[in-house]
């Protein structure tokens, strides 16, 4: 049985995972249209691309992790190297200098968004690649993974909570100005450093496996090893859509405040009724897979994430109050969606028995990333065709025709029940490896 030690201290990790994917997702569209003054659709893009890179990386990254020879491990190493480079990328992510144009403004956002996500992908791909090697106990991974997302609510509340609140000190409800924007960058980036430098640290006597030999394979090499576990492939596309749904309402949610709700601040407020749940949910979450099994409890928490948003379309004509009961019914469901497609993973990777976590958790966070990102574009792509109107910093804040209203809630609500509810028929199809699995543990 893994020390509690030894699970916290990887965990600790997820706290600047959920930091990390939680505030370029909740605040840097925003920032891009509300600060710099770029136009929706430019923003939308440069926000697409440096994901879109990161979907190579993550595979790249964890073929190499999986044939490294370094005296202090194959994993550790890169944690150490990625959690720095990460937490500086993020701080000069927010403090972008005054460059007189939205293209190059958006070229700079671009950039340095590629470099930090360059960096995250080499903590976060080894990091993701160690529990099928810390533990080969059924049981223990789902301990290990509801340890991790525990920590991950905390990392998301942190930064949902935390950064706006910051963002915002200045702004009289309206957004925040660039100063306000640097001051956050850098309470983030420390945290971000703290967490990611306490998971390499608390880990150095985690188990590991010996490095693969052999030639590096190429990434066709390597999407084709991840498309022959169809099990894997049926998850991975599940879950993905899923990711776009989280993202595009995490993106949503600061307009919302904003437009909706009156004040950015309240964004804070979205995120403490969304995430605060899941701290309890995710350990009865993890009781109910030992009893129902894991899958069961995957498709319930899918569902209800799914029918809440959809509701959340008439949150422009309902009390407040209101819509905070339904970010509480969304964070019961999200939490099983977060626990339990990670539960899942280490099985379908530990079933492969030859050491190759590293390819599978590069695939896996490579799609993720691609989801993090279509899900902001989507949301950004509908304010671009229903007319919002971006403005930048110290500037009069123009009044938003009807039609943005709309549109801005709509990104919030439809497009992501519609997502995640597409999500339930893959899960479905992933039905009988999971009983199959569930009857080797019984077995």
């Amino acid at each position: 049985m893994l020390s509690r030690k030894l699970t916290v201290s990887y965990g600790t990790g997820a706290i600047g995972n959920g930091v990390f994917v939680t505030v370029p997702g909740l605040l840097l569209l925003f920032y891009m249209t509300n600060i710099l003054g770029i136009g929706a659709g430019l923003a939308s893009a440069a926000l697409f691309v440096p994901k879109l890179w990161d979907a190579f990386a993550n595979p790249l990254m964890g073929g190499i992790s999986d044939r490294s020879t370094n005296r202090y491990g194959k994993r550790r190493p890169f944690m150490l190297v990625g959690g720095i480079g990460t937490s500086l990328g993020f701080v000069l992510l927010f403090t972008a200098p005054k460059l007189g144009s939205e293209v190059a403004s958006a070229l700079y956002v671009t950039t340095v968004f590629t470099i930090a996500m360059t960096f995250y992908a080499v903590f976060c791909v080894p990091w993701s690649a160690m529990p099928p090697e810390m533990t080969d106990d059924y049981h223990e991974r789902t301990r290990v993974t509801s340890v991790r997302m525990v920590l991950l609510t905390v990392g998301i509340l942190v930064g949902g909570a935390l950064a706006p609140s910051i963002a915002g000190a200045d702004a009289n409800g309206k957004g925040g100005s660039r100063g306000s924007y640097a001051a956050m960058s850098v309470v983030v980036a420390a945290i971000l450093a703290i967490a990611f430098l306490t998971a390499w640290w608390g880990t150095r006597d985690a188990r590991s496996t010996a490095p693969l030999e052999g030639p590096r394979p190429s990434l066709r090499q390597q999407y084709d090893t991840v498309r022959a576990n169809g099990p894997f492939v049926t998850l991975f596309l599940g879950y993905n859509l899923q990711a776009m749904a989280t993202a595009a309402m995490l993106t949503g949610a600061q307009y919302v405040a904003v437009y909706v709700l009156g004040d950015a601040k309240k964004s804070t407020i979205l995120f403490v009724f969304l995430v605060a749940p899941c701290a309890v949910m995710v350990p009865l979450w993890r009781r109910f897979s030992r009893n129902r099994g894991k899958l069961v409890g995957y498709q319930l928490a899918t569902t209800i994430f799914g029918l809440t948003a959809l509701s959340l379309v008439l949150a422009r004509s309902e009390a407040e109050g209101l819509v905070y009961v339904q970010m509480v019914l969304l964070g019961i469901g999200y939490a099983g969606m977060q626990l339990f497609p990670y539960a899942i993973l280490p099985d379908l990777i530990t079933d492969e028995h030859d050491g190759r976590a590293g390819i599978f958790t590069g695939v896996w966070q490579g799609g993720e990333t691609i989801a993090f990102a279509v899900g902001p574009a989507l949301y950004g792509l509908i304010l671009a065709v229903t007319s919002y109107h971006s403005y930048k910093a110290g500037t009069p804040a123009p009044s938003q025709p009807g039609s943005a209203l709309t549109g801005l809630v709509v990104g919030f609500s439809l497009l992501p029940g519609v997502l995640t509810l597409a999500s339930v028929p893959f899960l479905q199809r992933y039905k009988a490896v999971d009983d199959e699995l569930s009857a080797r543990v019984m077995a």
